[in-house]
């Protein structure tokens, strides 16, 4: 498993889009409003490398994205103060679902309804803090006006997380409360990309206490 230090996470910070294309803006979408309730413990501020795992997705992310969003519900505040200790907390929003226990798919449209004027969205699971910083270089620069939704393989197997151009938002906001995205995104109509890369991570899925003992020992 690739390891960054926090000296290489600051350095991809200040760079402004690693290159990328021009045609992406994108904002980063972080779902942290749900119970943990498999794991039993509240999985954002779990530690990896030294740091929460809210905080190791928010330091990637920021390198390629011009706006992190973070959806917020239980715990709410424990978030917040958290992410007060970021360094550039000016590109972070957070927006709280009420409606948290309703669903993911509740979060997903709250934190969808307050992103900025951005024409893509890169959706990122809490339980994925082990993602090597230079994927999001690559995944970025996979963005292509004729797709509406990217997602990254390894081995023939989809893994997250996701760009979804914005003709999806719209459909996933329209969408009802009780909507599985699943479901949602198997419309022939919507374009799709899947790129096959070598980060094997991005099946990682740290949402039980023995896969986060497995991922500490």
């Amino acid at each position: 498993m690739i390891s960054q230090s926090d000296d290489e996470i600051g350095q991809f910070s200040q760079r402004d889009s690693f290159g990328r294309n021009d045609i992406a803006s994108i904002t980063g979408l972080i779902i942290a409003a749900g119970l943990s309730s498999r794991m039993k413990e509240f999985k954002p501020l779990l530690t990896y490398q030294n740091k929460s795992f809210l905080l190791n997705i928010v330091s990637k992310l920021s390198s390629v994205c011009d706006e992190i969003v973070v959806v917020t519900g239980h715990n709410r505040e424990s978030i917040e103060t958290e992410l007060n200790s970021f360094p550039n907390i000016k590109k972070i929003k957070t927006v709280f679902n009420k409606n948290y226990q309703d669903g993911m798919v509740t979060s997903l449209q709250t934190g969808l309804e307050h992103i900025g004027n951005h024409n893509w969205v890169l959706y990122h699971f809490i339980d994925q803090p082990t993602l090597p910083i230079l994927l999001y270089e690559n995944f970025a620069n996979q963005i292509d006006k004729s797709f509406e939704w990217i997602q990254p393989k390894y081995k023939g197997k989809n893994g997250h997380p996701i760009i979804m151009g914005k003709n999806i938002i719209d459909l996933i906001i329209a969408a009802p409360k009780n909507s599985n995205l699943k479901e949602l995104t198997t419309n022939p109509n919507i374009a799709k990309k899947y790129w096959e890369c070598n980060y094997p991570e991005i099946h990682d899925d740290i949402d039980t206490i023995e896969r986060y003992n497995n991922l500490t020992e």
